[in-house]
């Protein structure tokens, strides 16, 4: 079978999503806002925080996958990401003025609010934010990121995270799809949400650095919230238009093309 083309501007698309996909680490850009190292605010993170935050991210992605979904109408209609910025940052300026014990508070609203974000511009690019597949994209965005040297991981690619997801999004939709966020459909999601919270757990604790540089406080907390719903937006951004693009022609045709503007760069 012939894999179809995409047209110019469908290709148009696809290279801005690459280009969102594919920024530099969030670390670099959280070190540059602060005007230190990480390090610095590393050194401030007592350690049982730090074990502690893994969990933090597990719980607070399980609380976003069943609450943002009920505060957006799922008929289509544009994005409004200046909303989610300003809400972010609120929430962001609330939880750098009371150091970690504000964050143990903040990352689950923070969470929401992102996942929110998230399905706003799923919806924009033709989603159903009702149905299991959608949401668990949205989930995939917490995983994905920049393809740097200086990432989270080394399989950081796109298209390397999302097949190292797609078996257990697999099961999980099938599981929401039969029985939704209930005890008996948990444990596939569990399975996933400890995946995607392995990788964004690594972020909150560049968070928490940030706002524990000395002299940042509640100002740099909301900027780096600002920073965070930044980052997460154009992930879905690029991470929704290439969705659209494989329901349009196919993931073959759409990944073809990807390594295709890779070979040309």
């Amino acid at each position: 079978m012939t894999t179809p083309l995409l047209s110019p501007a469908d290709l148009d698309a696809l290279a801005r999503a690459r280009a969102l996909l594919e920024r530099p680490s969030l670390t670099a850009r959280l070190s540059n806002l602060v005007g230190s190292p990480l390090e610095k605010g590393m050194a401030h993170l007592p350690a049982s925080w730090r074990g502690k935050v893994g969990a933090i991210a597990h719980d607070a992605l399980l609380k976003a996958m069943d609450t943002a979904a009920k505060t957006l109408k799922p008929e289509a209609r544009d994005a409004s990401p200046r909303l989610h910025k300003l809400l972010g940052s609120v929430s962001g300026g609330a939880g750098g003025a009371f150091g970690l014990a504000g964050l143990a508070v903040e990352i689950p609203v923070s969470t929401v609010l992102i996942m929110r974000a998230i399905l706003d511009i799923a919806r924009a690019e033709g989603e159903d934010i009702g149905s299991a597949r959608t949401r668990l994209a949205a989930l995939e965005v917490f995983a994905l990121g920049g393809s740097s040297r200086s990432d989270d991981a080394a399989e950081s690619g796109y298209y390397a995270v999302r097949a190292a997801l797609a078996t257990t999004v697999g099961e999980a939709a099938r599981h929401l799809a039969e029985k939704g966020l209930t005890s008996e459909g948990a444990p596939a999601l569990v399975r996933l949400i400890t995946l995607v919270a392995a990788r964004y757990k690594v972020q909150l604790t560049q968070k928490a650095a940030g706002m524990l540089v000395p002299g940042i406080g509640a100002a740099a907390g909301a900027g780096i919230n600002l920073m965070f719903m930044n980052h997460f937006q154009d992930v879905s951004r690029g991470h929704f238009t290439v969705r659209r693009l494989e329901r349009r022609y196919g993931a073959e045709a759409v990944q073809a093309a990807w390594q295709a503007l890779e070979a040309a760069r």
